[in-house]
């Protein structure tokens, strides 16, 4: 005999027919794998901060790296 808490899936209000919960079962799975990886998280080849130790000691005040 089985209970509710031995389900995978629970009607929470109304009366689903097994037929019915084996369709949206189904449907969930297929969903599920059909579902694509992870995409790698690309990072930027060069940095977004710069080292004020590499920098020139003295910008013109025309300078565009202002």
């Amino acid at each position: 005999m089985t209970t509710a808490t031995d389900t995978l899936l629970r009607v929470e209000k109304g009366n689903a027919a097994p037929e019915e919960l084996a369709a949206i079962t189904a449907i969930l799975l297929a969903r599920a794998t059909a579902m694509p990886e992870e995409t790698p998280v690309r990072l930027p080849g060069q940095a977004g901060w710069r080292r004020l130790e590499r920098t020139p000691g003295f910008r013109a005040p025309h300078s565009w790296q202002g």
